[in-house]
């Protein structure tokens, strides 16, 4: 930055200095545009989380019991009724990539995995104990596999309790899931599809051939 107390076009010194101070004042704008340039590109590079993330908020039918995922606190269990306030799960899915947190929109707790494969629910779900990653079955279900503990997944027994991670596999009914909207709740510009299950067709899935007569 130049000052001049007087300046005069007719002096050759004066209009000298008078170029240089421009010239100087263009360079230094020049390096402050760049500057600001690189922290915006910098800051762009490193988004912060919650503008990474997309939130939903569906159901969780559970193939093993015919009803749904539900989180009550520090409890899971797959007995939610369709509907129940316990069995509406926010998931907050990553813009790039599968992963994604599931959290009790009543309960405020999310569904984690701890060291010993437990299921369990937590009110902070920043840990990666509390990452899932989505497969997709052939089957239309979905499979949820710990994002820590590799080949630990999310599953129910026939009961509706939380089976132990390590004791998981993908092929087992109890770790499928279908993703479903709340009774009565229909978005169609819905990303994903979801699959309506009732009695009729459990009953029909548990059918099987007999065998012809003569």
């Amino acid at each position: 930055m130049c000052y001049f107390q007087h300046t005069s076009v007719l002096s050759g010194v004066n209009t000298l200095l008078v170029h240089t101070c421009l010239i100087l004042n263009r360079r230094e704008s020049q390096q402050s545009s760049a500057d600001f340039r690189f922290y915006i590109e910098n800051h762009t590079r490193n988004p912060d989380d919650l503008s990474r993330k997309q939130v939903r908020i569906y159901q969780l039918y559970s193939r093993t019991t015919g009803k749904h995922v539900q989180i009550l606190g520090k409890k899971v269990n797959a007995n939610g009724d369709d509907g129940g306030k316990y069995a509406l799960l926010v998931v907050e899915t990553e813009t790039f990539g599968s992963h994604i947190r599931i959290k009790g929109k009543e309960s405020e707790h999310y569904i984690c995995m701890n060291e010993k494969g437990k299921i369990v629910g937590r009110p902070d779900g920043r840990k990666q104990e509390c990452v899932f990653v989505e497969e997709f079955l052939e089957n239309n279900y979905t499979a949820l596999v710990s994002a820590k503990y590799k080949g630990w997944y999310l599953g129910f027994n026939r009961k509706g309790r939380p089976k132990k991670g390590s004791r998981t596999t993908q092929r087992q009914q109890e770790v499928h899931f279908m993703k479903r909207q709340p009774k009565g709740r229909v978005d169609p510009l819905e990303e994903f599809r979801f699959t309506t299950v009732t009695k009729r067709t459990r009953r029909a899935r548990r059918l099987k051939p007999n065998p012809k007569r003569n």
